[in-house]
């Protein structure tokens, strides 16, 4: 890979993927607008396994205590509030997966245009506003029930529409259930480790059995620069949020929603 493409697309990976304005979007613009090559399964798999290493470490705590809480419930039926976290994450995943397996094809092949991404990201950003001026901003994680993953995790499930932000809908649903912005967040965050745990584990199946001539110092590079923004984006991201609040990237989204409708038009 060119130099500037592998850091472009390695640093749009790491810091689009857990702030609210969509990385799938991000990824796919810069073939369409600038007719850069595709960067390869290799590459994908590399960069997903950057973000998710970032996640892992930064929620390392929280991801200990919910799997020794969710496997004491499991083997010795020992409740927890960590084993209610653990089941939330499961239960808020499966219409998420259920849904990516069986319309697949049919979201591949019809919702990957330009109209449809600069359409998705100003619609769900004006809902991103409308729930974080109007949530109550009083339930914390550890009030989170079955119920209510169960919303979160259908809401997740329109992220498979590129433009959508699976953050962003994901973090709009816990406000407008009334989560505060730090636990929306954490717990869109915690949601994220087993889908790209499945995404990046399909597309190296799908590389395994493909092969590959993959430059394995540009997949290594890819996968450290997508960690290292992926961190600090996380970080950042959940020091400001109270203070700043989701308006700075509803408006960057709308701003790049107009700018993606006149390129739509253009083309």
């Amino acid at each position: 890979m060119d130099w500037l493409h592998l850091v472009v697309l390695s640093l749009l990976q790491g810091i689009t993927e857990f702030i609210p304005v969509s990385s799938s979007a991000h990824l796919i613009l810069p073939s369409q607008v600038l007719g850069w090559p595709d960067q390869g399964q290799a590459f994908d798999v590399a960069v997903h396994v950057g973000t998710l290493l970032a996640v892992l470490i930064a929620f390392r705590h929280e991801v200990a205590t919910t799997s020794r809480g969710w496997c004491r419930h499991v083997f010795r039926q020992q409740a927890s509030p960590e084993s209610r976290l653990g089941w939330a994450i499961i239960i808020g995943t499966i219409p998420a997966g259920l849904i990516g397996v069986l319309m697949e094809s049919y979201i591949e092949t019809y919702t990957r245009s330009m109209l449809v991404i600069a359409a998705s990201t100003i619609v769900f950003g004006l809902v991103l506003w409308w729930a974080d001026v109007h949530g109550k901003r009083v339930v914390e994680l550890d009030q989170l029930t079955w119920k209510r993953a169960l919303l979160i995790g259908i809401a997740q499930a329109l992220a498979l529409i590129p433009g959508t932000s699976r953050s962003g809908i994901t973090m709009t649903a816990a406000l407008l259930l009334g989560f505060t912005r730090q636990a929306a967040a954490r717990f869109s965050f915690l949601l994220s480790i087993p889908l790209i745990l499945a995404a990046g584990g399909l597309k190296a199946v799908e590389l395994a059995q493909s092969g590959t001539d993959a430059q394995w110092a540009d997949v290594a590079w890819g996968a450290g620069l997508s960690f290292v923004s992926a961190f600090l984006c996380i970080k950042l991201f959940l020091a400001a949020l109270d203070r700043l609040g989701m308006l700075p990237f509803v408006i960057y989204r709308l701003v790049l929603g107009v700018v993606l409708l006149i390129i739509a038009f253009m083309l």
